[in-house]
């Protein structure tokens, strides 16, 4: 997780997604961008709405926004990236990062769609085992 500089609490790398790139790629680019890390996509967990409220406009008076969160396996941890003067990363265990979430949206895309995909792979694996 990485801290934020505008207010309390730690985060999920999030961002937006440029036009010349999928919400994979994106998710990609600010776990380098924010958190200081690279991996690989394991497993899309849903979409997630949140209110933001730099995102607020005619368009969008509430500022709804939608998170596409993903499953990665961490494989390198950068000495140095884009965001580490205003970012820190934090390793947690799941239930450490389930009470250090900022946003209630974070704490359900982990429990409720990272824990579940785990659970789920971690019995089939054990089935193929036997």
């Amino acid at each position: 997780m990485i801290n934020s500089p505008s207010g309390p609490g730690l985060l999920f790398p999030k961002g937006g997604w440029e036009n010349d790139e999928t919400d994979q790629q994106a998710a990609i680019r600010e776990a380098i961008e924010e958190a200081g890390v690279r991996g690989k996509i394991m497993k899309f967990l849903g979409y997630y709405q949140f209110k933001s409220k730099t995102h607020q406009d005619e368009c969008s008076p509430e500022g709804l926004c939608k998170a596409a969160v993903f499953a990665m396996l961490v494989e390198e941890e950068l000495e140095s990236w884009p965001e580490q003067n205003t970012r820190s990363r934090k390793w947690l265990t799941v239930s450490e990062a389930a009470d250090s979430c900022r946003h209630p949206w974070m704490r359900d895309a982990l429990i409720g769609g990272f824990c579940k995909w785990h659970d789920e792979n971690m019995l089939t694996q054990e089935i193929e085992a036997d």
